[in-house]
């Protein structure tokens, strides 16, 4: 996949490089005039972060581009040097490509960001209620009519995010025999507005959550308990409660979050490589920025502007470590 096809799918946002904040720009960079490609995906805090990553690379002299894409058309464009980096990676949705292109030496391990990650089936607090038995995931069956809607009866309905952060539910589906089928969300904001109305009408509903997430503290509520993950349950059949299908646990808990670029880039732009090794985010951190988006209703670079802003101190660190 080129970069020309990439872009003609999403497109790409130019941005000009500017010498701003309280550690100017070192006259040595940058040690490339080429644009530093930043990935943005389609969810809050990955967005908010590739700006806050970009704005401090602008600080630093670089030139930046934003290129949206997905999470899928992102690995072959960072395999190809045709975009440079990726801040956010989960463990949930790209462990295989981003392990992948680790094992073929076309991508680096720039760190693990503090904060930890969970991808799983979720439900709201009062569910517990209407179905007793949660958050064991034996208990999904017993309840699976009054999570269903009229696209889905009699089958319960679990609300997936968007089709290209494609989890495996239907795999975990068919391994668990659970009487469910997955509706795709179009976008988080779908999900959040599904959850919001069904919290005020006290529905069941069963989705897709994450966190670290300002969703998660927001809302009150539980991931279903499904059979712990091993990396056994993606390749052999005989691992876990169902003997003849893989797939029979759930997501991997706590996951990492990672951060990425192409080898190429240790060559071409070795500050900034050394400055996404010192980029680290926490929990409360990554929360903070998609809830500066999801609920102030700030731009992403609004939103990136003002978390630089509030962490002066702790950008110029890494700044500071970066061109030692």
């Amino acid at each position: 996949m080129g970069l020309k096809h990439l872009l003609m799918i999403s497109g790409a946002v130019p941005v000009l490089a500017l010498s701003i904040g309280s550690v100017a720009a070192d006259s040595a960079l940058p040690e490339s005039e080429k644009p530093i490609k930043i990935v943005t995906n389609n969810w809050s805090s990955q967005i908010a972060q590739s700006h806050v990553a970009g704005q401090l690379l602008e600080e630093m002299g670089y030139n930046v581009d934003y290129v949206p894409t997905n999470t899928e058309l992102q690995w072959p464009a960072l395999r190809d040097d045709e975009v440079h980096l990726q801040i956010e990676v989960w463990e949930g949705i790209n462990a295989r490509h981003y392990n992948e292109a680790l094992e073929d030496g076309e991508i680096l391990a720039l760190g693990t960001h503090e904060a930890a990650t969970r991808e799983e089936w979720w439900y709201p607090a009062y569910v517990e209620e209407q179905c007793p038995g949660l958050p064991d995931w034996e208990a999904l069956n017993d309840c699976a009519e009054i999570f269903a809607t009229p696209e889905t009866l009699p089958k319960g309905r679990y609300l997936g995010g968007p089709v290209e952060w494609e989890k495996g539910d239907k795999e975990l589906i068919d391994a668990l025999d659970l009487d469910f089928e997955v509706v795709n969300a179009g976008s988080a904001a779908a999900l959040w507005a599904e959850l919001e109305a069904a919290k005020r009408a006290k529905e069941p509903i069963v989705m897709y959550f994450w966190k670290p997430n300002w969703a998660a503290v927001e809302y009150e509520g539980s991931f279903v308990d499904f059979p712990d993950y091993e990396p056994e349950c993606r390749e052999e059949p005989s691992w876990g409660p169902n003997e003849n299908k893989t797939n029979d646990c759930g997501n991997p808990w706590p996951g990492w979050l990672k951060k990425t670029m192409p080898v190429e880039a240790e060559d071409r732009w070795p500050t900034a490589v050394e400055l996404i090794r010192e980029y680290n985010m926490n929990d409360e951190q990554v929360g903070e920025l998609s809830f500066l988006v999801d609920r102030e209703g700030m731009e992403h670079e609004e939103a990136a502007e003002h978390w630089i802003a509030e962490n002066r101190d702790l950008v110029d660190e890494w700044i500071t470590e970066a061109k030692r």
